[in-house]
């Protein structure tokens, strides 16, 4: 019997050493890095909260004294679809501002990705452009200029930028010729590497026999190695730390790691289902049909503009792929009335997929003849490309193809169906493929499904769509009604076969990819009571929500409406142990090893508060603009009552320690500013809640709704979420609640206050403003208060008072 393979413990010093450092104290002697408004304002996406973190463990690494030698090649590991290449564009930002880098040398493996990647930073008429125009750093105009070779005197304010595939840039630094690249080029001036897909880059690491693949890693060697200062930065979401050899390699060269897993819990991506069927290839083709066309159904309702899901036949053989097609555009020119009906019916008996029994009983409420019309017209053969790749480019080989495949989601792209034998899928950013279709009954082998799960891994890209006027990079309807969360699912259609789905689950497990079964789900169903649907309360009754205003630029006056407190004593740790405090001064408990100092007032000290703010480009005036609109100049924010000119500055040292050398007097500055420049960024808030309160019809807020909910939930006991009936309680206005265990104690809490409320209210009702059920928000009032988002209260106790109006 064969050996079973023990998965390695990973253990990653740099990655760990990071972590820890992310969780120190924002009063420890370290100044958190936070990302500068030339990052942002250049850059058309906002970064996440993971892509700051990881330029923050980058900007941490080239900050250390032996950085040139110990982190002078490092690796971003981040999940597909996660953005990587945003923070390869807001890398170069920072790199040529902080570091002075003018030359940068993207490399990759296929030509498709090298198209992408130009029309993300230098096609400034793509819509996939990753940067704002125009594009300025501190005031001057930079331009992003593609070069064959970098010059030999760079020119101010210009970022050159080199894209070629490995291939091609091996070849050309080989065969020496007129304006082509040489190492010396390399040697010249400093640069920076950036190797996307970069697990194609280390089969010399694995292999000492594959001389080609090794002399493509050789090559980014040589080239990193020619001037002490060159960098080489790599991407990759696909990285084998189970093999030896790869994990010695970067053990301590993975700058930031964030997986498929993380991504996906927090909600950057689609949900991702398994529906695991008997079914043919036609029944399955037409299932996908279905259920793509129902999704559609949904976003029309919901007002949802251009709302396009693609499905994704797959096949292991061109000549499956092709003959599936063919079955395809039969079966939809001869769908008729009589043989829809008859299979919806039959299905929906046969079907444990929560997905397609939704599916099945909506489409047969609807008139199926028009649905046959409307299907006839979507899925008609002009609506299909077939892009089965023979090549070793894979799907995105062919250019026409790359440009259909990575527009899908155009509104003038036609196309909802694609047949592929997608053997590589690099460099695919789709993000409205919902259903990934498995056809043929070939066994699979654990490569072929490692292919399968990455192509889910990519089809799990988040389709940030408009819904009520606004996008989303998150998922928003996950505790929704369970229809809406089709528009946020991927559905892989696969087949019933033992070993095909023992290899399928061991290549998700290995790239950390969770995928639920759709069976293995709960609906639960609630109505609302029809004693309560007769009432005068739900017919005539409203519930009331503030509109929200602007907060005028002349409420940002003073460090206090920032919840900095200028009248207290400011004070900041210089002890060298890890300590805690409060820069407002609320009471703690005292070292009796320490003691506190006055340092100076603010104003006193202007020389050393310019000192602080040359050294952070916060603190410059046209940012600092962008968050204090009052402001008139930085003379005012250092030496003003209101702002930083009256804060007492107090120093906690150790007991007997000499006065403080102006070196340590300049720290205590900059760690305070450091302080005051978080307080500004988070609190600094363009909307607030008025008192005028709108009304809302009861009856618009209050319905039936549903909750879909895991059977094999993974937390604990009190977290579980289960229906309780409630019909024996009349003030609750569901017949069940379907609520976790702590929201049923705050039920029957509330329960045991029914009689006494009683006495002095006639009527009592609990709503569940439930999230899947209504978008019932109430936002704080103007105040001291700087946080105005708004919040949704979990329940809302009603009561009716002959003496008083209704109450909330």
């Amino acid at each position: 019997m064969a050996k079973k393979k023990v998965m390695r413990k990973i253990e990653l010093p740099l990655v760990d050493l990071l972590e820890n450092k992310r969780k120190i104290d924002l009063l420890s002697n370290e100044k958190p890095f936070i990302i500068p408004e030339y990052i942002k304002g250049n850059l058309k996406h906002q970064l996440r909260p993971y892509q700051n973190q990881a330029l923050v463990n980058l900007d941490w690494t080239q900050r250390q004294p032996l950085a040139d030698y110990q982190y002078n090649q490092l690796l971003f590991n981040m999940a597909t679809g996660s953005g990587k290449t945003d923070v390869l564009a807001a890398l170069i930002l920072y790199l040529y501002t902080e570091f002075t880098y003018h030359n940068f040398l993207f490399v990759v493996n296929t030509n498709a990705v090298v198209a992408k990647t130009y029309d993300n930073l230098l096609n400034t008429a793509s819509p996939k452009y990753l940067f704002s125009q125009p594009l300025t750093i501190h005031g001057q105009r930079i331009e992003l200029r593609s070069v064959t070779r970098f010059p030999s005197t760079p020119e101010d304010g210009v970022i050159y930028l080199r894209l070629a595939t490995i291939q091609a840039l091996t070849n050309e630094l080989s065969e020496t010729k007129e304006n082509s690249l040489t190492y010396d080029d390399f040697k010249a001036h400093k640069l920076v590497v950036l190797a996307d897909e970069a697990h194609h880059f280390s089969a010399g690491t694995k292999s000492k026999e594959d001389k080609k693949e090794r002399s493509w890693e050789y090559v980014l060697d040589r080239i990193r190695q020619a001037n002490q200062h060159n960098r080489q930065f790599e991407f990759t979401a696909t990285l084998d730390l189970q093999n030896e050899a790869i994990y010695q390699k970067y053990r301590q060269k993975i700058v930031y790691r964030y997986d498929l897993s993380r991504f996906i819990h927090q909600g950057y991506s689609k949900q991702v289902y398994r529906l695991q069927a008997n079914n043919d290839d036609e029944n399955k083709i037409l299932n996908a049909v279905l259920l793509s066309q129902y999704r559609k159904r949904i976003a029309n309702d919901l007002k949802i503009p251009d709302f396009k899901p693609v499905i994704l036949f797959k096949s292991n053989k061109i000549a499956v792929s092709k003959d599936a097609r063919t079955t395809f555009l039969s079966m939809i020119s001869q769908l008729n009335i009589t043989d829809l009906t008859d299979f919806l019916k039959h299905q929906q008996n046969t079907s444990h997929s929560q997905a397609l029994k939704q599916a099945y009983d909506y489409w047969l409420s609807q008139d199926l003849g028009t649905a046959i019309v409307e299907l006839k017209r979507d899925f008609q053969a002009m609506n299909t490309i077939n892009v089965n790749d023979s090549a070793k480019e894979g799907i995105l080989g062919d250019l026409n193809d790359l440009h259909n495949l990575n527009t899908l989601e155009s509104s003038d792209n036609p196309f909802r169906v694609i047949f592929a034998v997608a053997k590589l899928s690099e460099g695919w950013d789709v993000l409205n493929l919902y259903d990934i279709v498995r056809i043929g009954e070939q066994s699979t082998t654990l490569n072929q499904t490692n292919s399968e799960a990455q192509l889910i891994g990519r089809g799990a890209r988040y389709n940030p769509f408009v819904y009520q006027g606004e996008n989303s990079y998150t998922r928003r309807f996950d505790n929704q009604n369970p229809k809406y969360q089709l528009l946020e699912s991927l559905y892989y259609h696969t087949i019933n076969d033992p070993k095909y789905l023992d290899n399928l689950k061991k290549s998700l497990d290995k790239m950390d990819l969770p995928v639920e079964d759709d069976s293995d789900f709960d609906v639960f169903e609630t109505n609302v009571k029809r004693a309560f649907k007769n009432s005068k309360v739900y017919q005539q009754g409203n519930l009331y929500y503030n509109e929200v205003e602007p907060v005028p630029d002349k409420e940002f006056n003073c460090l206090d409406r920032y919840g900095v407190n200028t009248t207290t004593m400011a004070e900041v740790n210089l002890v060298e142990s890890t300590w805690e405090t409060n820069y407002n001064a609320v009471a703690i408990e005292k070292d009796p090893l320490t003691e506190t100092r006055f340092l100076f007032k603010f104003r006193d000290a202007v020389i050393l508060v310019k000192k602080a703010f040359s050294r952070n480009k916060f603190y410059r005036f046209n940012s600092l603009k962008q968050y204090i609109p009052t402001l008139n100049s930085l003379n005012e924010f250092m030496t003003a009552d209101n702002w930083l000119g009256n804060i007492r500055l107090y120093a906690r040292v150790s007991n007997g320690s000499p006065a403080l050398n102006r070196k340590q007097q300049l720290k205590a500055v900059e760690q305070y500013l450091t302080f005051v420049q978080k307080q500004i960024i988070n609190n600094y808030q363009r909307q607030r809640g008025t008192k005028r309160f709108i009304p809302v019809p009861i009856k618009s807020l209050i319905r039936d709704y549903q909750k879909k909910v895991a059977k094999h939930f993974n937390k604990s006991v009190s977290e579980m979420i289960l229906p309780y009936s409630m019909k024996n309680k009349p003030w609750f206005v569901f017949e069940e609640a379907i609520v976790d265990k702590l929201e049923k104690s705050l039920v029957d809490l509330i329960g045991a206050f029914v009689e006494r409320l009683s006495q002095k209210y006639s009527q009592i009702y609990l709503f569940r403003n439930d999230e899947r059920n209504t978008n019932f928000k109430l936002h704080q009032f103007k105040g001291r208060t700087t946080h105005y988002a708004g919040f949704m209260p979990d329940f809302i106790l009603y009561l009716v008072s002959d003496e008083l109006a209704p109450t909330i």
